[in-house]
């Protein structure tokens, strides 16, 4: 049996880790470099590093602050962030990413998806999909939440994978900072549709919600923040949790 991932995220706004709630309302959690290697250290099975400001202020990742965090983690980093051609990833995965993440700029050019899978390998690259329930519909927003389109959620992962992605990041907008759980009825279906592994993003606020996202919403890995960079859980304690309840992690 494959093991289930917990992944912290780290979303970088001026070389800090923020964190908000519904996508607005950002306050600072801490140096991403220092919380990094806490998260290495502390039993995290991977790491997300997200420039949240990247695309919406037509700029690059940051490629030294990449690199530092690198230095200071050994288990895989994913880096996403106004990424929007093979240089771009190169650079990143040159300065120590193991991953990267396209959202916006693959929305807009889905023949990125191809290109970079064809020149990096599948395994190097995420496709991250914010969507928001409107009407009933899951809904493709794109530039850090803030411009709503008519794309299919379901549709688009299709495409994703169609396309070469080796995994799709999910994060439910409704759910987001709220704590309320994760979004298991999309994951759920995401998960029976594909079979490319699905993070489940958004929603976290107790352990309960972990086993419910694995065992109800099918996930293959899920990912928090405000909940591991404000200690309200800790990942070995999680872990311990998420066996006792039947679901295989590593310990």
């Amino acid at each position: 049996m494959l093991t289930k991932r917990i992944i912290p995220c780290l979303d970088i706004k001026n070389g800090r880790t923020v964190k908000g709630v519904n996508f607005v309302d950002l306050r600072d959690a801490g140096d991403p470099v220092e919380l990094a290697a806490i998260y290495a250290e502390s039993g995290a099975d991977e790491l997300v590093f997200l420039d949240i400001s990247a695309t919406e202020e037509r700029r690059k990742t940051l490629a030294n602050l990449v690199l530092r965090v690198a230095e200071k983690v050994n288990i895989p980093f994913t880096v996403g962030g106004g990424i929007s051609s093979v240089e771009d990833v190169d650079v990143l995965l040159k300065n120590g990413a193991d991953k990267v993440s396209v959202n916006s700029s693959a929305v807009k050019n889905p023949g990125l998806i191809n290109e970079l899978s064809r020149k990096f390998g599948s395994q190097c690259i995420t496709v991250a999909i914010d969507a928001k329930q409107v009407h009933g519909k899951w809904l493709v927003h794109l530039v850090g939440g803030k411009v709503p389109t008519e794309l299919d959620l379901f549709e688009w992962a299709k495409e994703v994978e169609e396309r070469g992605a080796g995994e799709i990041l999910f994060t439910s907008m409704n759910n987001d900072g709220t704590k309320g759980g994760f979004a298991n009825i999309a994951l759920a279906k995401l998960s029976s549709e594909l079979n490319i592994p699905i993070i489940a993003s958004g929603g976290a606020g107790n352990m309960q919600h972990f086993t419910d996202t694995f065992k109800e919403g099918k996930a293959d890995a899920a990912l928090a923040a405000s909940v591991f960079h404000f200690k309200e859980i800790e990942i070995k304690d999680l872990k311990e949790e998420l066996r006792k309840n039947g679901v295989a992690v590593r310990l």
